[in-house]
């Protein structure tokens, strides 16, 4: 599919939605050598990949921010998370600046269980961070581990909505799952937490633990899609509890790393037959109302 065809796709589902932007919590954009090394793992089919996964919008920069906004994204996110210690503090300062000269991308910071984790997210609240994510399969760490006490009670605090994948998809780990989460929030049961993936596969656990817990939202990213379909199919009997929890799901697409085109994210949402309201909030009202948009 071309660039223009893709953007008329978009165009017209905004059209029969009755859209005039859509809000996409979950985009990732990085500092350049580190965006390459996450493409160089997707080509190889990393170990936490295991299929082919050709990556859709493999473009520069400010290309891929025009493409975004062709699209009719009016706010997005600069989604990155640090698989080792010494790592997150630095992608902070590199997304605090991409927020500054990006004025329609959501300022974003993350972090990793280490002795210092606290100040420099603490520091990253104060500069403005609207939303942190965590990676916990790439990473490798438990959401629970001690060195991140302080900061959860931080963010529990701050009311700073963390994005965390902590899903089993696409290959399960000992720290992924519902579980962890469940702890977690018995501990700071004020978090703002995102789930990822809508916790796939776990979808019924996770939209459970959303329902026992008014601040937990849940994000679209690559589901319904043919490609995620395949391998983690969404359950037919908990389209229901889509429709009850209408008001705390974010649309997300995983831009630019999806091997299919932005367009087949949201036609995939559509073809739920949850009708235009679900969609205008999925895809729009309920981030705009989260981050005060």
């Amino acid at each position: 599919m071309t660039e223009q065809a893709n953007d008329d796709s978009v165009a017209a589902f905004r059209g029969r939605a009755g859209l005039s932007g859509i809000i996409d919590i979950h985009t990732h954009f990085m500092p350049d050598r580190v965006m390459r090394k996450v493409w160089e793992y997707f080509d190889s089919a990393g170990p936490l990949i295991g299929r082919s996964w050709p990556i859709e919008y493999r473009d520069e920069e400010q290309v891929r921010l025009k493409t975004l906004r062709g699209f009719g994204v009016r706010a997005f996110t600069s989604l990155v998370y640090a698989h080792k210690p010494d790592m997150a503090a630095w992608l902070n300062e590199w997304t605090a600046d991409f927020a500054a000269r990006t004025p329609d991308c959501l300022h974003t910071a993350t972090f990793y269980p280490e002795h210092y984790a606290a100040s420099y997210v603490e520091a990253a609240v104060e500069a403005g961070a609207r939303i942190f994510k965590v990676h916990v399969q790439v990473g490798g760490f438990h959401p629970g581990d001690p060195l991140l006490t302080e900061v959860w009670g931080l963010l529990q605090d701050a009311g700073v909505p963390v994005l965390i994948h902590c899903g089993s998809a696409p290959t399960a780990t000992e720290f992924t799952g519902p579980e962890p989460i469940a702890a977690l929030l018995q501990r700071f049961p004020r978090l703002r937490l995102i789930i990822a993936h809508m916790g796939a596969p776990d979808y019924g656990a996770f939209l459970h633990i959303a329902q026992a817990h008014e601040h937990v939202l849940l994000d679209t990213t690559m589901n319904f899609t043919d490609f995620f379909e395949a391998a983690d199919p969404f359950p037919v009997a908990e389209r229901g509890r889509l429709r009850e929890l209408g008001d705390r799901i974010l649309f997300g697409s995983d831009f630019p790393n999806i091997p299919y085109t932005y367009g087949h994210a949201l036609t995939a949402l559509e073809r739920l037959e949850l009708g235009e309201d679900w969609l205008r909030r999925v895809c729009h009202d309920n981030a705009a109302r989260e981050f005060g948009l």
